[in-house]
């Protein structure tokens, strides 16, 4: 199943049918370890509507009072780039240390915000010459800590700001526009696929300038472990979305620019597109 946010309403999406489940507060609507049980019973008495109806809607990004969490340095290729990026500052090192280590890095994103939904625009911050999107598959954790959904996340990140001092990550990372979640919150009530696909296409003047795809298993950290990490000493009364990382890297020559349209597709969720403000 798939829950939509609009402005006036919930929607639900099963198979080939979408319901309109009303005019609901989105954060007890979600925030529920039995999610997929609601789902159903809503579904039972929501109205249905129609493909065409649906078309005409503005998605929202899929988020209310949750903040947003993110992991760091979770697949090979991030630890390389991050490694890249920060040798000259002699910051290199620290994240060969974090891919080896027990703790992962977990860092604090955004709230709604600074968060854009579907067709939302992303910025770039002004102080940076060197801007990539991170496209990463997203949980939703209930305020347990049980992870009940997931959805599609653009970690916007200024390179330039953290390669010139690992400690500047919450600069580079933490701004107006920085992040972007949807278009839906996917709650398929089992784990998500391992094989499951992540593809990011960067479209500039209308042609791709950048394309590449990776598989979630290629994760070395478990989605379970990110979970337990972050609620080891923090609550989350609304609960909580979490960014897993990214296993797709630009090439070093490469950086946003204004009008640049950004997809990231996840297998089963759908595409997430924005363009860079």
């Amino acid at each position: 199943m798939k829950v939509y946010k609009t402005q006036n309403t919930i929607l639900i999406s099963f198979g080939e049918k979408i319901y309109d489940a009303g005019n609901k507060d989105w954060d007890s609507f979600i925030n529920r370890d039995s999610l997929v049980e609601f789902l159903q019973a809503e579904i039972a008495k929501a109205k249905p509507v129609t493909a065409e109806w649906f078309k005409e809607q503005r998605l929202e990004a899929p988020i209310g009072n949750q903040e947003i969490w993110a992991a760091g340095v979770t697949y090979l290729r991030s630890r390389d780039a991050r490694m890249e990026e920060s040798k000259d500052a002699g910051g290199g090192t620290f994240y060969d240390k974090v891919y080896e280590a027990d703790r992962p890095e977990l860092f604090y994103k955004g709230t709604a915000h600074r968060t854009v939904g579907p067709l939302g625009k992303v910025r770039l911050r002004k102080d940076s010459a060197w801007d990539v999107p991170e496209p990463e598959l997203t949980l939703f954790m209930s305020s347990s800590g049980a992870i009940v959904g997931y959805t599609i996340g653009n970690d916007m990140s200024s390179r330039s700001i953290e390669g010139e001092n690992p400690l500047y990550l919450p600069q580079a990372k933490v701004y107006d526009g920085c992040a972007a979640l949807g278009p839906c919150l996917y709650v398929p009530g089992k784990p998500i696929d391992e094989h499951s696909k992540i593809t990011l296409e960067i479209k500039r003047s209308g042609r791709t300038a950048f394309t590449d795809s990776i598989s979630i298993d290629r994760m070395k950290r478990k989605h379970k472990e990110l979970a337990s990490y972050l609620f080891m000493e923090c609550s989350f009364p609304k609960g909580v979305y979490m960014m897993t990382g990214t296993g797709i890297v630009p090439p070093n020559d490469f950086t946003l620019a204004s009008g640049d349209e950004i997809s990231i597709t996840i297998e089963n969720i759908g595409t997430l597109t924005n363009t860079v403000a």
